[in-house]
């Protein structure tokens, strides 16, 4: 684990600016049984609460709360149409995102209220069989969205087409759509996405002459990056038109035509070898029954001698199986067809039918959660501009709810931001 950072440095006065509670309004849906026992259960763990204290606000205008006073870790909730409770007890965390999405629920610091959730997991009402039952079709549209040739420009398409100007209004100059690596506590967004390109291409061992194939190049910024500062030949390929148009135009500005080339291309139809891949957060969207696949193509197109380097959000090994066999709120709005990869899945997978082997692995979690607060703060500093480019408030709250649950799974190790490096064995 790198312990070159810690994830609560500077950025503790953020939330109330983010997520300020507007005028209370009262609603009149009443729950249904499963609702009602789901309250109940509610207000009856609250005192229960092990980490933190959580204030929840009911329509009836009843105040309930738990947990230690004085911690630092707090949240209130305002939940003013009680069909949060069905929502949750009949999707879970589905359900949770849409309520919020819905307008059903407030609060004055979304990421503490995720926090305090997942912190005190077992003390909460858990999802139960029926909830699984009821979700059946949500498990069911994520399986009908596989990571075929065509099916990944489908699911690529839903998600990195939506604009490249939205996602200017958020990301650093150099359109970076991943984790940085903040070395420094004073670290901007911008110097910290250039030290994790410095961080995977010097574990990767990237010198002047190498060629590199980049699998998922995104807006262009690694491999313009690589160019410029080692030399290097750089082949990146995507399957999103946007990032395609862009990531050219952004090459043939820096100059670089001569050494970046980019390709609307599968990774599965990439040709020729490479002293060099690198793959910055493209593995999410292989899918599990293709990443055997995946490392078969590293394999293939690796020179001799060549390396291999990935950076990925992965999932716990000990939650990896539970996790695949059921969609989650992210997959079902934000990311179809995803797949977060467990460290021992991929090894497996590699190992399975390549000779690629784990050289080097570190965690970097806790930088993830800055950049999630980052991109959060700049994207809700510029709803004007997002409204303007055609985005409605329903998109507005999902997008809020994507950007702080991924800062509250990375704070609390939900989930990892895994680097790592690979490389044929015996070379």
């Amino acid at each position: 684990m790198s312990e070159h950072f810690d994830g609560e440095s500077r950025f503790g006065s953020f939330d109330a600016a983010l997520t300020v509670p507007e005028a209370r309004l009262r609603r009149t849906s009443s729950p249904g049984l499963i609702g009602r026992l789901a309250k109940a259960r509610l207000i009856a763990a609250l005192p229960a609460l092990a980490v933190g204290r959580l204030t929840v606000h009911l329509p009836d205008g009843t105040v309930h709360g738990g947990g230690d006073p004085g911690s630092s870790l707090h949240a209130t909730l305002w939940i003013d149409d009680e069909a949060f409770f069905d929502a949750f007890a009949s999707r879970g965390d589905i359900g949770v995102g849409e309520s919020w999405m819905a307008g059903h629920f407030r609060t004055d610091d979304l990421v503490a209220l995720l926090e305090i959730g997942i912190r005190n997991e077992a003390a909460l009402p858990q999802v139960t069989w029926l909830t699984r039952l009821l979700n059946l079709g949500n498990d069911l549209q994520h399986r009908l969205r596989p990571n075929t040739r065509a099916g990944s420009r489908r699911n690529i398409h839903a998600h990195y087409d939506l604009s490249n100007a939205l996602f200017s209004l958020f990301l650093d100059p150099a359109m970076v759509y991943s984790s940085a690596y903040y070395e420094r506590a004073d670290d901007t967004l911008a110097q910290a996405q250039q030290r994790k390109f410095r961080r995977l291409a010097e574990a990767v061992g990237l010198r002047a002459g190498a060629h590199v194939l980049e699998i998922g190049c995104g807006w262009g910024g690694f491999a313009i990056f690589a160019a410029r500062t080692y030399g290097c030949r750089v082949t990146g390929i995507t399957v999103s038109e946007e990032q395609f148009e862009l990531a050219t135009a952004r090459v043939r500005e820096a100059g670089l035509q001569d050494l970046v080339d980019i390709r609307f291309c599968d990774y599965r139809d990439v040709a020729g070898q490479y002293s060099h891949i690198v793959s910055i957060e493209m593995l999410e969207a292989v899918g599990r029954e293709h990443w055997s696949t995946f490392f078969e193509v590293c394999h293939a197109r690796l020179a001799p001698g060549g390396a291999l380097a990935i950076q990925t959000i992965g999932m716990p090994d000990h939650r990896f199986e539970v996790y695949a066999r059921h969609a989650d709120w992210i997959q079902k709005y934000i990311f179809p067809g995803g797949m977060l990869p467990s460290l021992g899945a991929m090894i497996e997978a590699a190992s399975g039918t390549t000779p690629l082997t784990l050289r080097w692995v570190d965690d970097i979690a806790p930088h993830y959660a800055r950049t999630l607060r980052e991109w959060r703060a700049r994207f809700l500093d510029r709803l004007d501009e997002v409204h303007a480019l055609g985005f409605d408030d329903r998109f507005v709250r999902m997008w809020e709810y994507y950007l702080a649950s991924c800062e509250a799974m990375f704070k609390t190790r939900q989930i990892s931001t895994l680097q790592l490096v690979m490389a044929r064995a015996g070379e």
